[in-house]
């Protein structure tokens, strides 16, 4: 215990006569923390709180179609299943995926404020781009990279940056989702999560209302070929139920994900935690100039 006291006592004074070591050296971290965190663009995140769409109408259709006559559709090659189900994974995925989310910047132009910009001005409501990457006068893009890169940027490029602005979080036992999307503007944010999720409803509706024009045209066609008469009637069922379908589909504007609480204009910042960063970077600094001290009283 005595042998720890008098080490103790070393330590401290070892430390005490290097006081001004300590503190400078800490001061300079934090000094340089300060200035790094004010260096960092603001970031806003715009919020949407989504449920899945109730799949029924269709889906109870054929259900029942498939109790009362799943004996003969079989026999006539016809599968008619459970119905379309939950489609909310399958949206899910789709929103994460390259195609649709290339699509989507393509189709809203965001390549500019995707790949060009580097902060916001809350003053003009306008983005900073880098004019080492993109020139507003002329239009034209600057950047300076290696092949196979171009100076104009790719799709998948601005697909991997999009990707790093999306944050998806789906609560099965909740039943609700939460999108979000973190950028410079504040405005911007909000607009593009309202598009996305629209999007993503029109992507889903248009691809169901093909499938269910193409399943209708093609039992039209079987319908002349139809040697058993009890199979008239399955036809004609479904092709009710996928009547029915296509109806469904063009009155429901959000079509597998509804929106329980849209999306609004972010007025606080998400990001970064600027007193953190400075706190974290001061102790940083303290701890090193004693480490420092500690290496040359040893050397000594």
């Amino acid at each position: 215990m005595q042998d720890e006291e008098v080490n103790f006592s070393e330590l401290w004074r070892t430390l005490w006569k290097r006081k001004i070591t300590i503190i400078s050296v800490t001061l300079l971290f934090s000094v340089a923390a300060v200035f790094f965190a004010l260096s960092k663009p603001n970031i806003y995140k715009a919020s949407v709180i989504l449920t899945p769409v109730s799949s029924d109408g269709g889906a109870g259709g054929l259900a029942a179609l498939a109790g009362q006559f799943g004996g003969l559709a079989s026999m006539a090659g016809i599968n008619l299943g459970s119905g379309g189900g939950d489609k909310t994974n399958l949206a899910l995925e789709i929103i994460k995926s390259r195609s649709f989310l290339e699509n989507f910047i393509a189709n809203h132009n965001l390549l500019v404020p995707i790949m060009a910009a580097t902060d916001w001005d809350d003053t003009t409501d306008t983005l900073i781009l880098d004019d080492n990457i993109y020139d507003q006068a002329n239009d034209k893009w600057i950047r300076d990279v290696k092949a196979p890169k171009k100076p104009k940027p790719s799709l998948w490029e601005a697909y991997k940056e999009f990707s790093d602005l999306l944050y998806i979080d789906y609560d099965k036992k909740a039943a609700t989702i939460i999108i979000d999307i973190e950028y410079y503007s504040p405005k911007l944010a909000q607009q593009w999560l309202e598009w996305l999720i629209a999007d993503l409803n029109s992507f889903m509706s248009k691809q169901d209302f093909e499938e269910a024009q193409a399943s209708i045209n093609y039992l039209n066609n079987q319908l002349n070929g139809i040697q058993v008469k009890a199979m008239e009637s399955v036809f004609y069922q479904l092709i009710e139920e996928q009547t029915k379908n296509m109806m469904l589909i063009s009155v429901k504007p959000e079509y597998v994900l509804k929106t329980i609480d849209p999306p609004q204009v972010p007025e606080e910042r998400a990001k970064p935690n600027r007193a953190l960063i400075v706190i974290l970077g001061t102790i940083l600094g303290g701890l090193l100039s004693v480490f420092i001290v500690l290496l040359q009283r040893r050397n000594s």
